[in-house]
């Protein structure tokens, strides 16, 4: 009950934090937006969200860490940890494209127990918790099970924390096997695209714990197949991603490793 009530509670949390940030997503003009680094942005709205979120979190559950992209962390007692990303796709919400989302994961030890990708824009709420299935908006969800990457579409993912370049063969493998390949900009919200079917997979060479524990769970708990990672490395260090539907996933994870091998 404790993992099912934080789950509900980050429903609850992440549908009001994405009322905040569609207000400022609206309200395009008047938002104040700073560079982190290169194609790296930061905005008035992610700094409120996650402030809101974490005010939220410290009203529900005190005794329990917080870790997020834009505040330091802070300790717990409890033993759980909450992942924030205020807005997962900070280059599209600066740049009015509806592609961004609100992440929020909850972890015990190494483990990933509850994640919740929103997009407010399109009023879609992406769930799940550990042994108790993936939902989206209430519903049951499932990765695409018995479809090839021949016949799907994956989603690859990079930021300027890797050598870019290494995306090239990569793409240029996936066009060879007959499959299309997908980049949105918001990696959480292509791997919960991929959590209900809509991409056949996604892999990126590094991304941080706000952008993926939620996902991999989602996809996990949708039937799909993911890298096994410890939860704590990923908060600490980040690490790669591959995640795909159980046919696609031998040969998804082949060859991103042969792309970006040194």
């Amino acid at each position: 009950m404790q993992i099912e009530d934080r789950l509900t509670s980050a429903i609850e949390i992440c549908a009001e934090a994405g009322r905040l940030a569609l207000d400022k997503f609206r309200d395009r003009p008047s938002l104040v937006v700073e560079a982190k680094g290169r194609q790296d942005w930061v905005s008035e709205a992610d700094r409120g969200v996650e402030a809101l979120i974490r005010e939220r979190l410290a009203d529900a559950w005190p005794d329990d860490a917080v870790v997020g992209e834009e505040y330091a962390a802070s300790e717990g007692r409890s033993g759980f940890t909450w992942v924030i990303d205020p807005i997962d796709g900070t280059t599209n919400f600066v740049q009015e494209i509806p592609a961004w989302c609100v992440v929020l994961a909850c972890v015990q030890g190494p483990e990933i127990v509850a994640g919740v990708i929103h997009d407010p824009v399109h009023g879609e709420t992406f769930a799940a918790r550990a042994g108790g299935g993936a939902f989206l908006n209430g519903r049951p969800m499932s990765v695409a099970t018995d479809t090839a990457l021949d016949s799907g579409t994956v989603g690859v993912g990079y930021s300027n924390r890797v050598d870019a370049a290494k995306t090239v063969p990569l793409i240029e493998t996936l066009i060879g096997t007959g499959a299309m390949f997908h980049r949105n900009a918001s990696g959480a919200l292509s791997l919960a695209y991929v959590a209900s079917g809509r991409l056949l997979g996604y892999v990126e060479q590094h991304m941080n714990a706000w952008d993926c524990l939620a996902g991999q769970l989602l996809i996990r708990e949708a039937r799909g197949r993911v890298e096994d990672q410890d939860a704590q490395a990923m908060i600490e260090d980040g690490g790669r991603v591959i995640a795909s539907g159980p046919l696609a996933f031998d040969a998804l994870r082949d060859m991103a490793i042969e792309a970006w091998a040194d």
